[in-house]
């Protein structure tokens, strides 16, 4: 299953078409992603100017994972008001993993954890706030 179509400006940035979800349940969403040469250092490493898209981008699927889908319902915007991002290794590999959590809910604002995993060694951490705008 994919997570995002072509033709969104940051996903196609990232490749995130080709994302693999892994898991995904209420708050959590696991995710297979790649790394694309264009978003490589020049030492072949994740640029670390990138790596806040794909936590913006796993955290707001994330902040709606597993919430059941009513159509006819309008979904509220999601805007992240808040960003932090701790890196622990250089990203390196063409595939790695990331996970995204709920950490917590309270009315319309959303934290949310998100962890990047190069086989079992976590390369980055961020811890994301985002808000639910109505009527958007």
């Amino acid at each position: 299953m994919s997570l995002i179509e072509p033709g969104h400006g940051a996903g196609d940035i990232l490749g995130a078409h080709l994302w693999r979800v892994i898991e995904e349940s209420l708050g959590l969403l696991v995710v297979e992603a790649h790394l694309p040469d264009t978003l490589k250092n020049p030492q072949g490493q994740l640029f670390g100017g990138f790596t806040p898209t794909y936590v913006d981008m796993v955290s707001l699927f994330t902040a709606r994972a597993g919430v059941p889908v009513d159509d006819d319902e309008a979904k509220p915007w999601l805007t992240t008001i808040n960003m932090r991002c701790d890196y622990f290794e250089p990203i390196i590999d063409d595939h790695f993993v990331i996970r995204g959590e709920v950490v917590n809910r309270r009315g319309r604002t959303v934290l949310v954890a998100t962890k990047f995993f190069q086989d079992e060694v976590m390369a980055a951490h961020a811890v994301t706030t985002i808000r639910e705008m109505p009527g958007v």
